[in-house]
């Protein structure tokens, strides 16, 4: 199949100028870019007024579980969205023994869902990977191996520290999941099992990840009150182990903190100055989204969520959770102190029974469910088995700016796919280019297209995308650049954005006119390809 976008303006992903040009593509990779010569093409696509940018990529992704049940993943690919990186947050689908299936399904099901319709006997990387690429994918895929799955199954979802043979069986996993092709290693700090580990464990994993020129992608201790400290832990870890550093959803989290946002910054660039490979992602809004049972203080967490819905049951270490919660536990990242019981609001559950939660505070729960908040909470936490998703608000559009501007970093989703989802699963990188670069003129359009495309391609070791460059594959998106903008709110959501008209993946047409066909042109990429 060959086929011709002719008369755009062409942003190559660069970050140089844009120019006026044509794209040719052939079979599934782009053959020449600017002036093409004529020859005979199976499809020509007029694109005057329109700009012609490499297909963005989506580094913080959490369609882990969904592309298994609906494989098009149309709120990311009609945002322009060519390739997603899987795997976050320390927690996902592989590896997975198959005697810790049950527990773990509880576990992922706040971050990623759940579902009884797949089969969960893939048991490692390769497995999963290998599933995805059988059952079709709208978009490429790729993988980091998630440290809590490594820990899972090498010493279980007990709070201890692994022996010394357990922490080489953690390095063995490691190596073999990246011998799979993974391209990283995630964790997520404040996450269960990840937040029982040590400094040194990580460490060590990342040694393996470093042989690979694998990526250590984090979800910090803290991104609030002891945000300096937790940035320190994670360069130590790019220090003492040569892995390239990449935090996720970057932000600093209440108001009490936002005086730190300086020293922040200043940490970046010290580690930098060291030598140390510093990246970061960040979607462009004021409030994060993430699985309301963080609200918990970490003790309740301990042993899986089986544990912690029989904790739930005892009316006594009930009152322990709220007395942690008011008067909070040290270097532990407490959503209800930074955010306020009024700014966390239910965005999903997996019962019909609380379903009149959706879309209300905690505040509001209470009212409705006629009890003080913190317990109509831990009742809502316990009937849907800890299956909860909850955005909070915590910053302020100066700051996201400011961290939009960085050098380090790019574009990213972090959308949870379920129940009523923050807005940034439909709307996050063309909310960047109507807002911030149309309407604020904070970045110029080549800037932050490059921060959509070559910068995280280049951050994940992506080959071969992210650049409309000939021999590279061609994935594209074209939009136009005076009515590109998300539509979606926190009221209303669920709300394709305007502006796109057509994406190209693996030079299949996958959105046209703003639709998306029914086409399944994505492949699940694995490091080194």
């Amino acid at each position: 199949m060959r086929i011709l976008i002719k008369n755009g303006t062409i942003v190559d992903g660069t970050g140089e100028k844009s120019f006026a040009g044509n794209v040719a593509v052939e079979n599934d990779r782009i053959v020449a870019v600017g002036k093409v010569d004529g020859g005979e093409y199976d499809r020509v696509i007029d694109v005057k007024g329109l700009v012609v940018a490499p297909g963005f990529i989506d580094t913080h992704s959490h369609s882990d579980l969904q592309i298994l049940v609906d494989p098009y993943v149309a709120p990311k690919v009609r945002q322009g969205i060519t390739t997603e990186v899987l795997g976050q947050d320390g927690i996902s689908m592989a590896p997975l023994p198959k005697q810790y299936i049950s527990p773990w399904r509880k576990n992922l099901a706040g971050l990623d869902g759940d579902s009884d319709d797949i089969d969960w006997g893939f048991e490692t990387t390769d497995g999963y990977l290998t599933m995805l690429a059988k059952s079709g994918v709208g978009l490429n895929e790729t993988y980091l191996v998630p440290h809590g799955n490594i820990r899972m199954e090498a010493i279980g979802l007990d709070n201890r520290q692994p022996t010394a043979a357990e922490l080489k069986k953690m390095c063995d996993i490691t190596r073999r999941e990246m011998e799979a092709g993974a391209f990283g290693l995630s964790t997520g700090l404040i996450y269960m099992p990840c937040a029982y580990s040590q400094t040194e464990e990580i460490v060590e994993m990342c040694k393996v990840v470093a042989e690979y020129d694998g990526v250590f992608v984090v979800h910090q201790r803290s991104e609030a009150d002891t945000i300096l400290e937790s940035m320190e832990e994670v360069i130590d870890i790019g220090r003492k182990s040569g892995v390239k550093v990449h935090f996720s959803h970057f932000k600093v989290c209440g108001r009490k903190n936002w005086d730190a946002i300086d020293k922040v910054v200043e940490l970046l660039e010290k580690a930098q100055a060291e030598g140390i490979k510093v990246s970061f992602d960040q979607y462009p809004y004021v409030a994060g989204s993430t699985m309301l049972g963080v609200i918990l203080p970490p003790w309740v967490h301990d042993g899986g969520t089986d544990k912690l819905l029989k904790r739930l049951e005892d009316a006594e270490l009930r009152k322990k959770m709220i007395e942690d919660i008011e008067q909070g536990i040290p270097g532990w990242d407490n959503f209800i102190d930074f955010a306020g019981l009024d700014q966390i609001f239910v965005t999903s559950v997996k019962t019909k029974a609380n379903e009149d939660l959706i879309g209300k505070s905690l505040i509001e729960i209470g009212e409705i469910r006629g009890k003080d908040p913190y317990n109509a909470t831990f009742d809502l936490l316990y009937q849907e088995e800890n299956a909860v998703g909850m955005v909070d608000f915590y910053g302020t559009e100066e700051h996201v700016i400011r961290f939009l501007t960085r050098p380090e970093q790019n574009v990213c989703t972090d959308g949870l796919l379920g129940g009523k989802p923050h807005p940034r699963v439909f709307g996050s990188f063309p909310r960047v280019l109507g807002k911030y670069v149309r309407e604020d003129k904070a970045l110029t359009l080549e800037e932050a297209i490059k921060k959509m495309t070559a910068k995280p391609a280049e951050a994940f070791g992506i080959k071969n995308r992210g650049l409309l460059k000939a021999g590279y594959y061609a994935d594209i998106v074209v939009f136009n650049p005076d009515t590109i903008i998300d539509k979606g709110t926190f009221v209303k959501p669920v709300q394709y954005p305007e502006g796109i008209e057509y994406v190209l993946i693996n030079g299949v047409v996958a959105v046209e006119a703003g639709q998306q066909t029914k086409e399944l042109p994505g492949q699940v990429l694995r490091r080194g390809q």
